[in-house]
């Protein structure tokens, strides 16, 4: 009898250490699922979206651009957006060249298949001499629709490989410089490391950095392509009008030294 109490005894407190040990595991469990439930979703998914607010940063309207070779209702601002009826192909610039700075912008296509952008760094000489039909020296930061690729592939039978529709950057018509990964099979243009941008009819939201020859893009919150060493890396911002009805709004830009 003593030996059998023995022995119940010992199965007993072995029982009691394996259940306060599968307790202590499952209590520590949830706990780091209910912390890991309570993170900021800033700490989950890091982002660096720009609004264009803040010291140094104004905003951008009709008093800061002039017509180049578009037509006289290619462009118009209202409550302080701006559309532009995509024809003819063309740009409107800045007053003033500028270097160093950075620029916040958000477009939205108003036809499947839009294709404009914004050109950065354009050089004084392609504004003086182009032609109605006709886009300037600069590097070129592309702002495509998703259809743009549909119809090429449509049209052609194959996939497109020489662009993207999610914020391609490169040089634009004699414009040289050394494109960040990935890059195009050619390797004249910077494609975007992630598929970020919105439809037609959605607002997209550019922040593109300019600084010492070196162009960065963040799309709709993340960086995504550029280049340095860019020829030239001083010159006007031009706003460019390429077939199709697109909208810009909250144009904002903050000069750097």
């Amino acid at each position: 009898m003593d030996n059998t109490r023995g022995t119940l005894l010992e199965v007993v407190v072995k029982s009691s250490r394996v259940l306060v040990v599968a307790v202590a595991c499952w209590c520590l469990t949830a706990a780091l699922a209910v912390a890991d439930h309570h993170l900021p979703a800033q700490a989950a998914l890091p982002k660096a979206f720009v609004d264009g607010t803040g010291p140094g940063w104004r905003t951008l309207g009709e008093v800061d651009f002039v017509n180049v070779n578009c037509d006289e209702d290619t462009w118009t601002w209202k409550d302080g957006a701006l559309h532009c009826t995509g024809q003819p192909v063309g740009v409107m610039r800045s007053k003033k060249p500028l270097t160093n700075f950075e620029l916040v912008v958000e477009w939205n296509h108003r036809r499947a298949a839009g294709n404009s952008g914004v050109f950065v760094w354009t050089t004084k000489e392609s504004l003086d001499r182009i032609k109605p039909g006709q886009l300037p020296q600069g590097m070129e930061v592309q702002m495509l629709d998703h259809g743009y690729a549909t119809n090429h592939e449509k049209r052609t039978g194959s996939k497109a490989e020489w662009f993207t529709t999610n914020g391609d950057v490169f040089g634009a018509n004699g414009s040289r410089f050394k494109p960040f990964a990935p890059v195009s099979p050619d390797g004249s243009r910077s494609f975007p490391s992630k598929n970020l941008t919105h439809g037609t009819g959605q607002w997209n939201h550019y922040y593109v950095r300019c600084v010492n020859g070196e162009v960065r893009l963040w799309v709709n919150g993340e960086e995504v392509s550029g280049g340095s060493d860019c020829e030239p890396r001083t010159g006007y911002l031009a706003m460019e009008s390429e077939g199709s009805p697109i909208d810009f709004r909250h144009l904002r830009i903050r000069e750097l030294p």
